[in-house]
């Protein structure tokens, strides 16, 4: 069975997260649940895939979720898809790993 571990990989500048993003949902939710077929967690925000509105949405959630400034969380791949690949600076996939298996697993 895979599991969310595969959405999260080490760099040398922090952990790397494989998002998929659904936009123009009724409220913000991270995360999800795991994809097991796209092998990234999913991720719902209000704002609509229109002038950067989502990804900038995307990355202020995911700042508050782990507890990041926003200049730590940058998006490094997906800008226009809605697979999206993210850098968590100053922050290990250990503890990404941690912070989410409380809200995967329950």
């Amino acid at each position: 069975m895979t599991s969310y571990k595969d959405a999260i990989k080490d760099s040398p500048q922090g952990a790397l997260l494989f998002l998929h993003v659904i936009p123009g949902s009724t409220q913000t939710v991270f995360p999800v649940q795991y994809n097991q077929w796209r092998r990234c967690i999913e991720i719902k925000v209000r704002s609509e895939a229109k002038e950067n509105k989502a990804n900038i949405e995307v990355v202020e959630t995911l700042a508050r979720f782990f507890q990041l400034a926003a200049r730590d969380v940058v998006l490094i791949a997906g800008e226009k898809n809605r697979e999206k690949t993210v850098c968590l600076k100053k922050i290990s996939s250990n503890t990404v790993e941690r912070k989410l298996k409380e809200f995967l697993d329950g």
